[in-house]
Order: structure tokens, then sequence, then C-alpha cells
């Protein structure tokens, strides 16, 4: 039987990281003549998307401090979005009712982006949030339609709890997901850059990776949830019947059966193996973000390309593409607010890693009380 002792081991760090994913800052329709939320409307939306955030997904409630003032409703905007979309499969009863949510917000994005949202609080905040972008830049920068799609569209892929066959597939989840919110928030700045998405990928997908793992033990487990005891979300939602959502190979790899999580729980045989595999890929994440802020400072380059650059939504001008290291160094000073949440997940990581990374330890259900102080820490010395 593999061994679950993982803790006194040598730190195992794998170096080879995976993909990002694509930016540009685009949308469709100008804010002409479209029916436009009252003020008492909008104090309304924002104090809903906040409570949401509050309740749902902590960590990004209290690193919300670091985005500049300007772009706070977006960001507030940005995460309940990605709370109410996260919950969808929590909130109906079966799968056809989920899609059906989901194609709500699409259609929900679509209309805030063009200035016309429907009377629903994240969309009004959205809306106004956008519209406020759209002024301040003086119509330059919009947030991606494209990107709150393509959010949509990897959750309800995974709607039904579908295995993920391979630990790439879910990094390719998280990048779809967290990396993107990212890539959203920046564009909120207004910001579009290589630089700065590379950082955000890594870390995206670092937090997309240890939010499922987050889930694992409530999605094996399905509670009834009273409104409002989560504190954080899981980065995946599902139906009642129990799933055990770590990828297939990483579980074969470590001899891990379903069925024997259903009866053991946390005790097993190697669970706490393939957990460390999977956290594993998540910490060197945050390895690679940190190496190449170091290496840009030291040397004005990141060290390694960035794989979707050229894609759909990462398309860069020429002045981009040619910035030197003073005006790189400007732009990840101008984002780095929006990469705090780098500190939310290693706080988690090295949580876990105190628990002999045991998802069922109850100390890795509660909020960690010291994440403002582990922030404000990072943040004044611009270190992830």
């Amino acid at each position: 039987m593999p061994t679950a002792k993982l803790r006194a081991a040598p730190v195992r760090r794998i170096h080879t990281i995976s993909t990002p994913q694509r930016r540009r800052i685009q949308t469709s329709q100008c804010f002409t003549d479209a029916p436009r939320p009252s003020q008492a409307e909008v104090a309304r939306a924002r104090a809903y998307c906040a409570n949401l955030v509050r309740t749902y997904d902590t960590p990004s409630h209290v690193l919300q401090s670091f985005i500049p003032q300007s772009s706070r409703d977006a960001y507030l905007a940005i995460r309940a979005f990605n709370v109410d979309v996260a919950r969808v499969a929590d909130t109906t009863s079966t799968p056809t009712i989920g899609m059906m949510r989901m194609q709500f917000w699409r259609d929900a994005v679509t209309k805030a982006l063009s200035g016309s949202p429907p009377k629903e609080p994240v969309a009004i905040l959205l809306a106004h949030a956008a519209e406020d972008l759209h002024a301040r830049t003086n119509g330059r920068s919009r947030m991606s339609k494209n990107w709150f799609h393509r959010i949509i569209n990897a959750r309800e892929q995974y709607l039904g709890n579908p295995p993920y066959p391979t630990l790439q597939l879910l990094e390719s989840y998280a990048e779809n997901t967290y990396s993107t919110l990212l890539y959203l928030t920046l564009s909120s700045l207004p910001q579009a850059s290589i630089t700065t998405d590379h950082i955000a990928s890594h870390i995206g997908k670092a937090t997309g990776i240890a939010a499922v793992l987050r889930g694992v033990p409530l999605i094996a487990f399905p509670q009834p949830q009273p409104g409002g005891t989560a504190g954080h979300i899981t980065g995946q939602s599902g139906p009642a019947q129990g799933a055990v959502l770590l990828p297939l190979d990483v579980m074969a790899e470590a001899n891990l059966q379903e069925e024997h999580v259903f009866r053991m729980g946390g005790e097993a045989p190697g669970l706490k193996d393939a957990v460390f595999a999977v956290a594993t890929r998540a910490n060197d994440h945050l390895i690679t973000a940190r190496e190449m802020l170091a290496k840009l400072r030291s040397e004005g380059t990141l060290g390694h390309e960035f794989e979707h650059q050229g894609d759909e939504e990462h398309q860069y001008g020429a002045e981009q593409l040619s910035a030197g290291k003073e005006q790189q160094l400007n732009e990840v000073e101008q984002a780095f607010g929006v990469f705090m949440s780098s500190i939310s997940t290693q706080s988690w990581l090295d949580r876990l890693q105190k628990a002999d990374f045991d998802l069922f330890d109850p100390s890795l259900r509660k909020n960690d009380w010291k994440l403002p102080a582990k922030a404000y820490w990072a943040y004044t010395r611009r270190k992830l």
C-alpha cells in the first residue's frame, strides 16, 4: 500500500508547466440609447455582489482592497458572476435546467456589456462597470464578452461532474475559468499586456486546481447547504450524487479507487498520494509565476514564451510585444493587486501540506484569518 505520509518526504516540485490562454480587450456594441440602471439600482447591485462574494468566495472579498478603486465594481461583478455560474448545478434540479441557467448567463452578459442589462444584480453592476470603463478610456478598452462566455462554457461542460481524464485537462479547465477571471480583471484596470497575462495565467491555473481540490470532499459527499455556509467556492459544482473529481491518470498512478473514497473518506488508500500530485502541480504554477517575476526584475525577460500568444483573445500590438524592461515592470506594478489571489492559494496549499494532504481535515474548511496580514505583507513587498 503506498504511503500517505508525504509531509516528511523531500519536497517534490514539478517545474514543467502547462498552458495559459487568451486575451484581448474587446467586446461589442456602444453604450448609446440603451436604458441604464439608476444609481439606486447600481448601489443595491453593488451591495448584493459584495455580500455574495463575502459569503461564497471569502478570499476574493478580502483581497478586493488591493484592486484600484476605479476597477472595484468590475472586480466585484466579475467575482459575483463567477460565484453564481459556479453554483448553477447546486441550485438547479436537473442538468437540462442547469444548461438553461447557463444560457441565461450568456444572454445576461451579452446584454450587460451592450448597456442593456436584465434586472439581475450581477448583470446591473457589470453593465455599470463596463460603461465606466468605456468612459474612462474614451471607448478604447472593454471587457471581453468572449472571456465571460469561456467561463460559462467551461463550467457547463462539467455540470454533471464528469471526470477529468488527465491532469493536463484539469489545468485547461483552470485556465478557462480562474485564469480567465484574472484576464477580465486586468482588462478592467484597463490593461492589455502579454507580460501580465502570462503571469496571470500561471496564478489562475494554480488557483483553479486548488479550488477543485478544495471541492473534492464536498462533491464526494454532497450535503444540503443552507444559504451562506461556504465561505469560498470550490471550483466545481454538481448534482446530488457523489463523485471524486481527481484526474483519472493521477488516480491510476496512485492506485486510488473512487469506491474506496466513498467507503473510507480521507483514509482511502492512495488518496493522499493523488492529492499530493495534484497539489504539487498547483504549487509549481505559483513557483513559475514567482520565478518569472524575479527574472523580469533581474534580466528584463520572463524566461519563456507565452503559449497562447496569438490566440483569439491574446492579440498584441507591436508596441506591446517590444516592450522593454521598464515598461513591463510598470505593467506588473499596475497589475499587482490582481495577482494577490496567489497569496490565498499558496496559503491554502501550505495548510494542505500541514494536514499531510488530507483533504478531509476540518482545518481546511475554515477561512484563513491571517490572510489580510499575509496579503498586505506580500503586496507592500511586491512578492507573490
